[in-house]
């Protein structure tokens, strides 16, 4: 009997099936949220995780929400896969988003903030400073501040000035001493000024500090000498900056890209954040020269913009932190001392790296470095979505252009907030000598593949790694991800095709060990869960484990309704959005999702279909964008020794005792284990560091 013969059924799809994307989201960044209240956590690390909800928010509102308020405005009607209009879901976005503020602010003002102050660490206001301390910041205010203010008056002689997305600034209303006459004002608070700007103290212990907004606002009188300040506030921005690159195969990419990232900073506002104390008038004006409506506005107590405790996370204080992490170094590899030629490691078989408890620096920066610099090396081809600053890889490639070798890199120059980042790198590669593609036109390349075409003896060998983070040495130390690397025939001559595809004009629509989107990744998996459906009917073993960072896509959650009506048991470690409801009787009781979060960013894309003993891994989400309109990569994993490593990963995800948030039946997620059985639950991430060593004492 086949596979085909177990062709699962239809059935009933009841309408309210799916989970509203954008709702989800918010419910991620309130599991942000909830770790920042998570008073076994290390001080700073909890101030790190209000500033990084912050943080998750400005994007949120920068891209989801301004899509959103451009469909509702421009009357398109397309309802979101549960149903909802744009405008139903930026009302409910709004009444989210605000319970969430409100949770951020008390979390910091009566709990982590008070938690600071009793630490030595205190963020005081400019009446709490001794007149010693106010001189000392008086002068640093006009050696270093002052020059570079720009005092911005409103009248008919000087309309309302520009406001730049994300921005800190102060409204003020100034009054004319002689007329009584009264006019707005904008102070910009520079981006080169400290968030928190240093009190000095006599003990080295205590860390005093004040806002840049408060230290200027207690100079206003000298920026508008000769008025009288009425009043003064702090406000914020967030501005629409969801691109949309209008591409054409006759015009230059690189110049459409730079075009439209010069519109980003005009765009339109999309929320704006006052401080509590806000009066009605200052509300009044901000709304009509911003345009912005009532529901998009939200008021903070106290400080805004949180994601200025990075700074306070930044202090040398080690015992209010996690311990430091020492990554390994894969035994195929050997030691940093013994280091081992990678090329020959892998004649011995494939290998899979697990970061960051894995070091980036000794497997994947070394492959590259090391095909640099072999002179047996002949070409490198490589494709590079995000990449650091200052990035070992840019630099290997430009090495590797220099010594003669074949060098094409594939640099994805719309990848969002990092295209000037981009844009740099690929001119910086092509004056090297590097081949560089932008890609195909209509998709991105999130695919993160490297082929090294070496010749040894009268034959030419390949080399590849396929992984499912990017080539960053940084985000690598913050960020879980998995990398295999091999020289299996199969997938290196799959990565030959695939690059030709992406570099020329190749047409390859099969591949050996490989799926690839948009083609055939949504399809190749749906094909594995029907397959796992039909061994389920002929009573063999199966199952399904999913770990990715989104699950969105109607037609894979579709069909895994489909595998739990046929009693397959599906198991979903999901980071972020999940639109799938988990547990529903008649639609999906044998399906568990979970979300674990913690110290490192869970960003690995795995999958284990349990019947066929398949595992896939590469960098696509379920998402629409990841599947539709992005050339992704997954490969499956053939290994036993691999598969084996991927099963650890599952089990310790899975166990029921590790710390997550589980998704119930009413779409609610529920901190797991119970607070009773606290004490005896697992951290993930610290077990997946002790199996590799990687924790060292403070």
């Amino acid at each position: 009997m086949t596979v085909e013969d177990h062709a699962p059924q239809a059935l009933p799809r009841p309408r309210d099936r799916y989970l509203n994307r954008e709702l989800s989201w918010l419910d991620f960044n309130a599991r942000v949220l909830a770790l920042a209240g998570e008073t076994s956590l290390p001080l700073l690390e909890r101030a790190k995780f209000l500033a990084i909800f912050a943080s998750n928010l400005d994007e949120f509102y920068m891209v989801r929400v301004a899509g959103l308020k451009r469909r509702d405005k421009t009357g398109l009607s397309v309802r979101s896969a549960d149903g909802r209009t744009p405008a139903e879901q930026l009302s409910r976005i709004s009444l989210r988003s605000r319970e969430l503020c409100d949770e951020q602010s008390r979390l910091f003002h009566d709990e982590i903030r008070p938690a600071l102050e009793a630490n030595g660490i205190r963020i005081l206001p400019w009446s709490a400073l001794s007149t010693e301390e106010r001189v000392e910041l008086s002068e640093l205010f006009r050696n270093q501040i002052f020059p570079v203010l720009t005092p911005l008056a409103v009248d008919p002689a000087h309309p309302f000035p520009y406001i730049s997305g994300l921005s800190l600034n102060l409204a003020v209303i100034i009054r004319d001493a002689d007329s009584g006459q009264e006019h707005f004002a904008r102070v910009k608070i520079p981006h080169n000024v400290p968030r928190f700007i240093r009190v000095r103290r006599e003990s080295a212990e205590e860390f005093a500090f004040v806002s840049a907004e408060e230290l200027i606002a207690a100079h206003l009188g000298e920026l508008f000498q000769g008025m009288e300040i009425v009043e003064h506030h702090v406000f914020r921005v967030t501005r629409n900056a969801d691109m949309e690159v209008e591409e054409d195969r006759d015009e230059d990419l690189l110049q459409a890209l730079e075009r439209e990232l010069a519109r980003r900073r005009f765009g339109s506002a999309v929320r704006l954040e006052i401080a509590e104390d806000t009066t009605p008038r200052m509300l009044r004006i901000l709304k009509r020269e911003l345009d912005i409506e009532s529901g998009d506005v939200i008021r903070f107590r106290g400080l805004l913009d949180l994601t200025g405790l990075w700074q306070l996370h930044g202090l040398e204080l080690p015992d209010l932190k996690d311990p430091a992490m020492v990554p390994a170094t894969p035994p195929a590899f050997g030691e940093r001392e013994t280091a081992r030629n990678i090329f020959d490691s892998l004649h011995e078989g494939d290998v899979l790296v697990e970061h960051p408890y894995d070091s980036f620096s000794t497997t994947v920066q070394r492959f590259i470095e090391q095909a640099a610099a072999d002179e047996n090396v002949l070409a490198i081809k490589q494709t590079l979505y995000r990449t650091s600053g200052d990035s070992p890889i840019v630099n290997a490639l430009v090495d590797a252009a220099a010594a003669g070798k074949q060098v094409v890199a594939l640099v994805e120059i719309k990848a969002r907030f990092d295209e000037q980042n981009n844009i740099r790198w690929a001119r910086e590669l092509e004056q090297a000598g590097v081949h560089v593609v932008y890609g195909l036109v209509g998709l991105k390349t999130h695919c993160k593949t490297c082929l090294v075409v070496r010749k040894e003896g009268d034959r030419l060998q390949r080399y590849a790694h396929i992984g499912t983070g990017n080539y960053n040495p940084k985000t690598a130390r913050l960020y879980e991800d998995v990398g295999l690397f091999t020289a299996d025939e199969d997938v290196v001559s799959d990565l030959t095709d695939l690059f030709n595809h992406l570099t020329g004009f190749s047409n390859v629509s099969k591949y050996r060990r490989l799926l690839v989107a948009p083609e055939g990744i949504r399809s190749g998996i749906i094909e594995r869960i029907d397959r796992e459906i039909a061994l389920a009917a002929e009573g063999r073993e199966a199952g399904i484990r999913l770990k990715a960072n989104a699950l969105v896509d109607e037609q894979v959650i579709d069909a895994l309704y489909r595998a739990s009506q046929a009693g397959v048991p599906v198991d979903i470690v999901v980071r972020g959005i999940c639109s799938l409801r988990a547990g529903v009787p008649g639609l999906s009781e044998n399906i568990h999702v979970r979300s674990i979060l913690g110290r490192f960013l869970e960003h690995s894309r795995i999958l284990h279909f349990r019947g066929a003993d398949e595992v896939l891994l590469g960098s696509a989400d379920m998402m629409h964008r990841n599947l539709d309109r992005r050339v992704e990569v997954m490969v499956t994993v053939t290994d036993s020794r691999l598969k084996a490593q991927v099963n650890r990963i599952f089990t310790s995800a899975l166990d029921p005792a590790t710390r997550s948030f589980q998704l119930q039946p009413d779409a609610t997620w529920r901190r797991m284990p119970a607070p009773e059985d606290w004490a005896d639950s697992v951290d993930h991430q610290e077990r997946m560091a002790a199996e590799h060593a990687g924790f060292r004492d403070r």
